[in-house]
């Protein structure tokens, strides 16, 4: 849609009010029969997580179905995954507000709460896989009176930084962000205690030009903080497998893979809640098909990238002769992990390729289903990674195959309702659009129109 027609299309969807007013009335109405039906299914399956966090606690990790020699099972998995969705937030917070990329306006709120949400569930599972989580303090070097420091050579460690890291830094940037919209929430809320808590947490902000003068500075000094975290987060999880000499995890190639992967499946999450989320807020005129295209451009981009990083790594493990490698190469296609295989070949390589269409990436309907599918095939390659290569190791006498129990996806399923519980809860208390920052683009379109 071009610029001018665009704008036309804000000043009719509000006509009635200023933009503030209706993004805000998202938030400040009165609590919708639909949101409480969607709190209370997502709360549901949040109990299911708790209920598996409770068995591991009282009766060990064995519930989860960890074997020798596939020692990392469906929690490591898990990590991997959540930490890649987080990604596309990341991304879309701090590089591009430093690249100026208007369009990042109207879905950056929501992409910044679904990276902390997304981070702090993958901080769970490395706890919960330890066997012992109760001694989880031990990854954190405080000051022990018998000098046991932890094990800095133990991926857990530098998983345990990178992700307390990245947790701290995408909060601290996107409450910064949210200062000024917490002002206009405590200046149309209508209860008093309302406008108290609004009040305390928009820290005093009067709008000053003294106060946008810091906040501008302030907010391109945390992006500037989180555009490496981009990289060095999924990085450093990469190379808890490039590290080791595991056939299929030592790859030096694995970093700017993961990073890729993050990115791409971090963009199909993004979609998978825009796309509900414009339709049930009614923000159609706010977050447009033009985002919708540029963030299916960006996953497409990420899902080459994927592509290309498959067909590397065969003809790295051709090219090398290593036997242990190509063993464990067939072996993912036509072994026990077989279905795994093919169908993430077929959904990451295949599926993507969907996105070349125009109609396809300006499809509301068609366009979240295939970003559904995209998640689960992102998810099917890192189930792939974690469990397929240990499987078979170099004494067959220790073969074995670890496929997951029934706690191991109720625990899966339960993250994810924990996760959509918490965007719910947050969407009815904080503006979903960043209002200052839509209302900013449009003026400056209406001055240069």
């Amino acid at each position: 849609m071009a610029e001018p027609q665009r704008d036309a299309l804000i000043d009719t969807a509000f006509g009635y009010a200023s933009l503030g007013e209706r993004i805000a009335a998202t938030v400040l109405s009165g609590s919708r029969t639909g949101w409480l039906l969607l709190l209370a299914g997502f709360t549901t399956l949040s109990l299911l997580f708790l209920y598996t966090i409770m068995l591991v606690f009282t009766v060990g990790v064995g519930v989860l179905g960890l074997n020798i020699p596939v020692a990392w099972g469906f929690p490591i998995v898990n990590v991997v995954w959540w930490l890649g969705i987080g990604h596309a937030g990341t991304l879309i917070s701090a590089i591009l507000v430093q690249l100026r990329q208007d369009w990042r306006n109207s879905v950056n709120r929501f992409a910044e709460a679904m990276t902390i949400f997304a981070a702090g569930i993958a901080g769970l599972f490395p706890v919960l896989h330890l066997g012992r989580p109760w001694f989880a303090y031990w990854l954190v070097p405080y000051p022990a009176t018998m000098e046991i420091w932890p094990q800095w050579r133990s991926p857990l460690v530098w998983d345990f930084f990178a992700i307390a890291t990245y947790i701290t830094v995408s909060v601290l940037f996107w409450y910064t962000g949210l200062v000024p919209d917490l002002a206009t929430m405590r200046d149309r809320a209508k209860p008093r205690w309302a406008k108290r808590i609004y009040g305390v947490l928009c820290l005093g902000w009067r709008g000053a030009h003294s106060h946008w003068r810091r906040f501008r500075t302030a907010y391109l000094v945390m992006a500037a903080l989180a555009t490496p975290l981009v990289v060095s987060v999924h990085s450093v999880i990469a190379l808890d497998f490039a590290t080791t000499i595991v056939p299929g995890y030592h790859s030096e190639m694995f970093p700017p893979y993961f990073v890729a992967g993050a990115i791409f499946s971090g963009f199909a999450m993004v979609l998978t809640i825009t796309i509900p989320l414009r339709r049930w807020l009614r923000l159609e005129a706010v977050i447009t098909t033009r985002h919708l295209d540029i963030m299916a451009k960006t996953m497409l981009a990420a899902g080459l990238v994927v592509v290309y990083a498959y067909l590397v790594e065969h003809f790295v493990i051709w090219y090398v002769g290593d036997e242990y490698e190509r063993y464990m190469a067939l072996n993912r296609i036509l072994g026990p992990y077989a279905c795994a295989w093919w169908g993430t070949m077929a959904i990451n390589a295949g599926v993507t390729q969907l996105l070349w269409s125009k109609r396809i990436r300006t499809s509301p309907a068609i366009l979240f289903c295939v970003a559904i599918v995209l998640n689960v095939g992102m998810w099917l390659e890192r189930y792939l990674i974690v469990l397929s290569s240990p499987h078979r190791g170099y004494l067959p006498a220790a073969w074995d195959t670890e496929s997951g129990t029934m706690i191991d996806w109720l625990m899966l399923l339960g993250s994810l309702g924990l996760f959509f519980a918490l965007l719910t809860l947050l969407l009815r208390w904080i503006p979903a659009v960043s209002i200052y920052e839509v209302k900013e683009l449009l003026h400056e379109r209406r001055e240069e129109g």
